[in-house]
């Protein structure tokens, strides 16, 4: 069975929530004090844990409309956007070695899409 589109598009956009999740995560990390007072008004980490849980449904929707093997290597995008949104947020640097990681992301899971496509054997040479 193919993976449909809308998968595609779904687990892409869980992408998206996560990486949302993971700026939360980092700005309640940044003033996150370690007491249980801190940790249950701390909106940020809460926000956070809200958008990873939207990103499980999601990816649990998508997941029924497609091949795992297909749409789960798709979160591996999240690397690629944390690393421009933790740019753009908190101003760090994105070095050579990040680009790299960011060229093998796009690499790896182009190769993993291709390699899923199911080929096709004609008839004459079966």
């Amino acid at each position: 069975m193919a993976t449909k589109t809308w998968a595609v598009l779904l687990v892409l956009f869980c992408t998206a929530i996560t990486t949302s999740a993971q700026i939360f995560y980092k700005l309640g990390a940044n003033v996150l004090q370690f007491n249980i007072l801190s940790l249950i008004t701390n909106y940020n980490l809460i926000i956070g844990l809200g958008l990873y849980a939207i990103g499980a449904a999601l990816l649990i929707i998508a997941l029924k409309g497609g091949e795992l093997s297909v749409l789960y290597p798709i979160i591996a995008t999240s690397y690629i956007w944390v690393t421009f949104a933790s740019s753009y947020f908190f101003n760090e640097p994105v070095n050579l070695f990040k680009w790299l990681g960011i060229i093998c992301v796009i690499i790896g899971v182009t190769v993993i899409g291709y390699g899923s496509k199911s080929q096709v054997i004609p008839a004459e040479v079966i």
